[in-house]
C-alpha cells in the first residue's frame, strides 16, 4: 500500500511490458518458449546444412532445411506421431501411461494390410471400393478394442498401466510379427493410400488450400468474438481489444504462412511426367530435352521452370487429418464434461472419486480413445509407405511420450494441452529430420532425442516448483 505522497507504479512498469503482454493475451509462456525453440532449431539446421555448399541451398537462410519441400515433408512425417500424441496427453494427464502405442501401431497396420491384401483383394478384386473401407474400419475398430482391453486391465483389475502397456509393447509386437510372417505386406489399395499423403490424389492443391486457410482465419476471428461475448455475458474480465487483435493476427499469420509454404512446393518432375502421360496432358517445350531428361531440375529434382508444366501440392490429406484431430481433441479436453473429469482425476484421483466421478469408467474410455487414435495413425503410416511391416511403429511410443512431455504435459498428472503436444511432436520430428538432412549417424540421433526428453522433464520440474 502506497503511503501519502507516494504514487502507485503503473502495472506495465511494475510487471514489465512482456509480463503485461502475457497477462493481457493470456498466452502460456511455455508454449511461447517452445515456439521460440522450434524457430531456433529450424534456423540452426538451415544455416548448418548450407555450410560448405554455397549457392546450392534454397532455404530461407541459405541451407536446405527451410525450403518448401522440406517443410512440407516435415508436416507429413509429423502426422502419425502428432495424432497419437493428442491421445497420450489425456493418458498422462490422468496419471497413467501407455507404452504399447508403437507395437500397437505395427499390429493394427499389419492387420489392416492382411485384410486388404490377403483376404478381400483376392476375393473382391483389386480396386474394389469395399477394400479400402474395410481396411480403415479394421484399424479403427481393432485399435479401440485393444485400448478398451488395456483400460479394463488398468482400471478394474488394478494392474498398473506401466505393467499392462509394457506387456502390450512386447505382446503386440509379437502378434504383428505372426500376422505378417516377418515380411512386408504390400501394396495397399490405391484409395487407401490417399490417407498417407504420398500420391497426387492426396494433395488438395493451392486453390482448396487457400480456401481452407481463409476458412481457418474466419474461425479464429469467430472464436475470439464468441469468447469475448461469453465473457461479457458471465461478467468475466475482458481482454483488452488490442490483445484480441494481436491474437487474431498471430493466428492468421500462422495459418496463411503455413498455407503459403505448402502451396510453394511443386511436384517432382518425374511425377509430373507420369501424371501428364496418364492423363494425356501435353508437356510444353522446354521442360525436356532430346534425351528425355529434365533440364528444369534443381536440388531434390524439384521443377524450377516457370514456363513449363508445374503442379503445386497444397495441403496433404494426413496433415488435414492431424489438424482436425487436434481441434477435436482440444475441444474434448477443454469444453466437455469428459475432459474436465480427466483433469480432475489427474489433479486429485481421490477427490474426483469422492465427487462422484466414475474414475474407472473414465480410465477405460481414455485408453479406448488412445487405441482409436493409434488405429488412425496406423492408417496414415501404412498408407504413406504403401506397405505394412511388424516394425512400422518401432520406438514410436518413446517419441509420442517425449512429444507430450516436451509440449508441456506434466508426468505428475493434471497439466497438459493438446496444441502444446502437437508442437512437441513437430519439434521432435524437426530434430530428427534436421539430423537426417545432415547425415548424422542414427546413434547420435538417439542420443540427441533422449537428451531433449530429459531436458524437457527438467524444465517442467523447474516450472512446477516456480508455480508452487
Amino acid at each position: 500500500m502506497a503511503t501519502e505522497g507516494e504514487t502507485k507504479p503503473e502495472p506495465a512498469r511494475r510487471e514489465g511490458l512482456f509480463r503485461t503482454f502475457l497477462n493481457a493475451t493470456e498466452l502460456d509462456i511455455r508454449i511461447l518458449g517452445m515456439v521460440g525453440a522450434l524457430l531456433v532449431i529450424w534456423c540452426g539446421f538451415d544455416i548448418y546444412s548450407g555450410i560448405g555448399r554455397e549457392g546450392e541451398g534454397t532455404g530461407l537462410l541459405g541451407g536446405f532445411f527451410l525450403t518448401p519441400r522440406n517443410l512440407w515433408t516435415l508436416l507429413v512425417q509429423t502426422t502419425p506421431i502428432a495424432v497419437m500424441t493428442t491421445g497420450m496427453v489425456l493418458v498422462i494427464v490422468m496419471r497413467q501411461i501407455d507404452l504399447s502405442v508403437g507395437s500397437m501401431l505395427s499390429m493394427l497396420a499389419v492387420t489392416g494390410a492382411v485384410v486388404q491384401v490377403f483376404i478381400l483383394g483376392p476375393s473382391l478384386g483389386v480396386g474394389h471400393p469395399v477394400i479400402w473401407v474395410a481396411g480403415v474400419v479394421t484399424c479403427l475398430v481393432a485399435g479401440t478394442l485393444v485400448g478398451i482391453f488395456n483400460g479394463v486391465l488398468t482400471a478394474y483389475l488394478q494392474i498398473p498401466a506401466f505393467i499392462v502397456t509394457l506387456g502390450g509393447l512386447i505382446a503386440y509386437s509379437g502378434i504383428a510379427f505372426l500376422l505378417a510372417s516377418g515380411v512386408t505386406i504390400a501394396p495397399m489399395d490405391k484409395t487407401f493410400d490417399v490417407f498417407g499423403g504420398g500420391i497426387p490424389e492426396s494433395w488438395i492443391g493451392p486453390f482448396w488450400s487457400w480456401m481452407l486457410g481463409a476458412a481457418a482465419c474466419a474461425l479464429i476471428i469467430y472464436a475470439l468474438y464468441n469468447g469475448r461475448q461469453k465473457r461479457r455475458k458471465f461478467k468475466f474480465p475482458l481482454r483488452p481489444m488490442w490483445a484480441e487483435v494481436t491474437l487474431g493476427a498471430i493466428g492468421a499469420v500462422a495459418v496463411l504462412g503455413t498455407t503459403w509454404v505448402v502451396n510453394s512446393y511443386p511436384w517432382p518432375f518425374n511425377l509430373i511426367k507420369q501424371y501428364a502421360e496418364a492423363n494425356n496432358v501435353t508437356i510444353p517445350d522446354g521442360v525436356e530435352n532430346t534425351d528425355g531428361n529434365a533440364i528444369c531440375m534443381s536440388a531434390g529434382d524439384v521443377v524450377r521452370c516457370t514456363d513449363g508444366l508445374i503442379y503445386y501440392t497444397g495441403y496433404a490429406v494426413p496433415v488435414l487429418i492431424a489438424l482436425v484431430v487436434g481441434a477435436a481433441m482440444t475441444f474434448l479436453s477443454s469444453r466437455t464434461k469428459f475432459g474436465r473429469y480427466i483433469f480432475a482425476i489427474g489433479g486429485n484421483p481421490e477427490a474426483a472419486e469422492l465427487a462422484g466421478i466414475n474414475t474407472k469408467w473414465v480410465t477405460v474410455k481414455v485408453f479406448a480413445l488412445m487405441g482409436f487414435l493409434v488405429g488412425l495413425s496406423s492408417i496414415i503410416a501404412s498408407a504413406r509407405l504403401d506397405a505394412a511391416t511388424n516394425a512400422l511403429g518401432q520406438s514410436n511410443e518413446l517419441y509420442v511420450i517425449a512429444a507430450a512431455v516436451i509440449g508441456g504435459t506434466s508426468l505428475a498428472g493434471g497439466v497438459g494441452t493438446v496444441y502444446g503436444a502437437i508442437l512437441g511432436a513437430l519439434t521432435m520430428q524437426s530434430i530428427q529430420s534436421g539430423m537426417q538432412l545432415l547425415n548424422l549417424p542414427a546413434a547420435f540421433q538417439n542420443i540427441v532425442v533422449g537428451t531433449v526428453l530429459v531436458i524437457a522433464v527438467f524444465v517442467d520440474q523447474l516450472y512446477r516448483r516456480r508455480v508452487k
